[in-house]
């Protein structure tokens, strides 16, 4: 029987951390599920689902204090269980780009929210605009929205929605 474990680490970037993090998993007798690993400013972040029989996750969990230190690393793990049924949610790829301002995340995310829809991932970044250099910031989501909501209503909804916000959004299927 499968045991699943959560493994969050943050430390100062430098070459090689994916290899020696995935190189402890993968000794330990444990796969890597799920991850999202990304640099932010200086620092190195990671969160993966780790999955193995018990005896292999014990032995990782024994082995992440030596492995925080090895690559100085503040690491915390929790164990979790498998995801639960999803089928009749239909994710769905949401991009909103805009003049950077501080609410956005918020006010996408309490959108969906509101509709009982379901945020699966997030990611966010900043960047210049071409040709005036204004600071522009752009939020990418996957929404698992179920399969009884009107997806037609949802989109309409939501680009009004972006509309009085003055955010340039789309809605997609993920393919």
């Amino acid at each position: 029987m499968q045991t699943y474990l959560v493994i969050s680490a943050v430390g100062k970037d430098r070459t090689g951390l994916v290899e020696s993090i995935s190189q402890g998993v993968l000794e330990c007798g444990c796969h890597i599920g799920e991850s999202r690993m990304s640099v932010l400013g200086s620092e190195f972040a990671v969160v993966m689902l780790v999955n193995g029989y018990w005896n292999a996750i014990a032995k990782l969990e024994s082995a992440l204090p030596r492995m925080a230190d090895a690559l100085g690393l503040r690491i915390s793990s929790t164990r979790t269980e498998a995801r639960a049924d999803t089928r009749s949610l239909i994710p769905y790829a949401v991009e909103v780009v805009a003049p950077e301002h501080a609410e956005v995340v918020h006010e996408v995310s309490d959108f969906f929210a509101r509709r009982s829809i379901n945020i699966e991932d997030v990611y966010t970044n900043r960047y210049p605009a071409p040709h005036t250099g204004a600071p522009m910031f752009a939020l990418h989501l996957t929404v698992g929205i179920p399969s009884d909501l009107s997806i037609a209503s949802i989109r309409g909804e939501f680009m009004d929605f972006c509309d009085e916000l003055n955010l340039d959004a789309m809605i997609a299927p993920v393919k």
